[in-house]
């Protein structure tokens, strides 16, 4: 599955991804929601995902970022449902408040965690989702 995702991305068949196939890739998947990614930015993800430096992506080098970014997410999922006490899916100010007490932050009020909340809480419902905690946990 993971090969056929990489041969889509390789149009030239040579089996490797270039600046510009990525490019081209992400530009029709942008589909007009987003700018597509700069010429600078996907240089940038080309560097991130390229460990032997030769400046395209090989089979190997999709397959092991693939495994990384996989494992990364599901630490993510760990460290959120450690707060999602209720497993609801969403993280409130009071279970945010309970595991922080927990973990020894005793001067620590609702009202902090409250902040807290909103500080993160992007679509306004008053409690953090994955999604949003994922955009806060990148930003950390």
């Amino acid at each position: 599955e993971l090969e056929a995702v990489f041969r889509l991305f390789d149009a030239n068949g040579d089996g490797r991804i270039s600046v510009s196939e990525l490019g081209a890739v992400l530009k029709c998947l942008a589909m007009g929601n987003d700018p597509p990614p700069t010429e600078e930015e996907l240089h940038k993800m080309v560097e991130e995902v390229d460990a032997d430096g030769d400046g395209f992506i090989s089979l190997d080098e999709f397959l092991h970022f693939h495994a990384q970014s996989t494992a990364s997410v599901a630490e993510l999922k760990a460290a959120f449902y450690v707060f999602d006490l209720d497993r609801n899916g969403f993280i409130s100010a009071d279970e945010l408040h309970r595991v922080l007490v927990g973990l020894g932050e005793v001067n620590l009020t609702m009202e902090d965690c409250g902040r807290m909340i909103r500080g993160v809480d992007s679509n306004g419902d008053g409690r953090v989702d994955f999604e949003e905690f994922k955009l806060m946990m990148a930003s950390a």
